[in-house]
């Protein structure tokens, strides 16, 4: 049987029990890596480990310590750490001045601190090895304004910049760090934050130049690629996987002439 891209990986994914995470860790399972899930206790992590033979631990990514342990016990368990996927998230739709201070303060704790363990936690482990690949979860709201997300777009521009200057510091080791900003992605996150009416969800196909939300698999074969020696020279990237939104207004019909 042809050996996977990561066969024999170490990789660590947060937020692993749905969504984009969850199709990312059955692949990485399905690419013959060694796959810790993290997720909270009351997540499905458990139920999804076991159906792709991979290995839970209860974290929550708000806490260090919590994600410190994470690290340590895929560690522990397979010798070392290759690839860490700094995935959880939340995102809520809320205009800026009628968000909370406890809605504000929960978004950047998940959204971008979780992400900031991560990349503590685990390039510790990668620089003392000297070598492994982190990708986090930031999106096209990292790069872009997007109306009633400011808690949510704080925490994404965040991410971006933490890639670019984790990579500037772990590059000496060898260790390569890179984002992906998906579009809007059909997953639970996102019906959750928006609305899963079938009005809802056809203006947010339409919202997209390719006509459609795009598929957790989708976004989990770019982070594939990124965590994959595919991607040995690239480090400090933010890869935008957006169906076009980020490329321009999109339709212009009825306003440009031929």
């Amino acid at each position: 049987m042809a050996q996977g891209r990561i066969d024999g990986k170490v990789a660590i994914i947060t937020g692993g029990a749905s969504g984009i995470g969850r199709a990312t860790a059955e692949l990485f399972a399905q690419e013959g890596a060694k796959v810790v899930i993290g997720d909270l206790a009351t997540s499905a992590g458990e139920e999804i480990a076991k159906s792709i033979g991979a290995v839970f631990v209860p974290t929550d990514v708000r806490d260090p310590k919590s994600v410190e342990r994470l690290v340590r016990a895929a560690c522990d368990k397979f010798g070392g750490l290759d690839i860490m996927f700094n995935n959880a998230g939340i995102g809520i739709v809320t205009p800026l001045v009628e968000t909370s201070e406890e809605l504000y303060s929960n978004t950047i704790r998940v959204d971008l601190d979780g992400v900031y363990w991560g990349l503590k936690f685990a390039g510790k482990v990668m620089i003392a090895q000297k070598r492994g690949a982190i990708v986090n979860t930031a999106s096209v709201a990292g790069i872009r304004g997007s109306v009633g997300l400011s808690a949510y777009n704080a925490a994404k521009h965040g991410v971006v910049g933490l890639t670019r200057n984790a990579a500037l510091e772990f590059a000496p080791a060898g260790v390569r760090v890179n984002c992906i900003c998906p579009g809007i992605i059909d997953t639970p996150l996102v019906a959750r934050a928006f609305g899963a009416t079938e009005e809802i969800r056809e203006t947010m196909h339409r919202f997209h130049p390719l006509g459609r939300m795009g598929k957790p698999v989708e976004i989990a074969r770019c982070v594939l690629f990124l965590a994959s020696d595919d991607a040995s020279f690239v480090t400090g990237h933010a890869l935008v996987v957006d169906g076009g939104v980020s490329a321009g207004v999109g339709s212009t019909s009825g306003i440009t002439t031929n």
